[in-house]
């Protein structure tokens, strides 16, 4: 099979790989669409975890060609998406439902062969169905869920003035999510205006668009979240939250990264200041959503390139061109 491989940071190409075989309680999976995350520009560019050489990918669906000894929940021709952090179920924070700090923590596409490949071999627990749900919604559970398990840690509550900072695909899952779970309103900041328009075509009257991060009102919102990993911008975050609100840290900085904020606002008005790594156990939930229509992905995907492809899409991702959102590849384009 062909898959991606990024020998070391800066360094990715195609190559043939043998097809993977399924172990005991593991599945094979033909891979339709893969998105390229954030957290894969930052392990092409050494910026994050994982070993090299890896095969990267961890928002992905596609279809079960193989099961291994034990498998009970899936069979070969399911149609399926993936929750790549793998936990072993039986270290301190597993048993505290901390699954995502696990001791023994493995990812699909971070510390083993991940999406951005034909198929790729994943175990059994995290794939989950997905009936008729269109491949390409499909590669947006895993970010979903993440989104969800964030708004979760920091809490949206009815009529909350919510602010996000970046409009790209995370941006805009945030905002259907809090808007979902009750936020009166959300604003929405980026230099993008293609991507500002779409959140204010998916958001509708609820949504407002803020012209740059000068015109935001000082001490005003219930919750900040950052979905850009900008330290500068992170570190900002403090300004527009009103006293006694809220701060996510959402998006992700380069590994080493320093962030430097007013910590005497945080002390003077009273803010929780929350991050958030992954998900636990989100992976249905994000499903439901999918498949209910209230999450529509549709035009979150802008545009869909061939594996050998990938520099191009991290580099279109880096330089933010107007039409870019999420960027998928397809690994099986051409394939027999």
């Amino acid at each position: 099979m062909k898959a991606l491989c990024i020998e070391r940071p800066g360094s990715a190409l195609v190559r043939e790989m043998a097809k993977p075989k399924a172990a005991d309680g593991e599945v094979v999976i033909r891979v339709e669409y893969c998105g390229i995350c954030g957290t894969d520009v930052h392990i092409f560019r050494g910026e994050y975890l994982g070993d090299y050489p890896i095969t990267p990918g961890h928002e992905f669906s596609g279809t079960v060609t193989a099961v291994g000894a034990g498998v009970r929940r899936c069979k070969v021709g399911d149609r399926v998406a993936v929750e790549p952090n793998i936990a072993c179920d039986n270290c301190g924070p597993c048993l505290n439902n901390r699954q995502n700090f696990c001791a023994n923590w493995q990812a699909v596409g971070v510390s083993r062969p991940g999406g951005m490949a034909e198929y790729v071999r994943v175990p059994e627990k995290g794939v989950f169905p997905i009936g008729g749900l269109d491949f390409r919604a499909g590669a947006f559970v895993e970010p979903l869920s993440c989104v969800l398990h964030g708004l979760e840690r920091v809490g949206v509550e009815v009529a909350d003035r919510v602010l996000i900072l970046g409009a790209g695909p995370i941006g805009l899952l945030l905002m259907k999510v809090a808007l979902i779970r009750g936020a009166s309103s959300v604003t929405m900041v980026d230099r993008n205006t293609s991507r500002l328009e779409n959140a204010r075509i998916e958001g509708g009257p609820t949504v407002a668009i803020a012209a740059g991060i000068d015109s935001l009102p000082a001490d005003h919102f219930d919750l900040v979240v950052d979905a850009t990993g900008v330290t500068a911008l992170m570190g900002q975050t403090t300004r527009w939250a009103r006293h006694g609100g809220r701060i996510l840290l959402f998006g992700v900085p380069a590994n080493g990264a320093r962030l430097e904020t007013d910590a005497f606002a945080i002390f003077r008005k009273g803010l929780s200041l929350i991050s958030s790594y992954t998900s636990v156990r989100n992976s249905q939930e994000a499903l439901r959503l999918l498949e209910s229509g209230r999450v529509d992905v549709g035009r979150l995907v802008s545009h869909v390139l061939p594996l050998a492809d990938f520099t191009k899409g991290v580099d279109m991702l880096e330089r933010n061109g107007q039409a870019v959102m999420k960027i998928l590849l397809a690994p099986g384009e051409g394939r027999a």
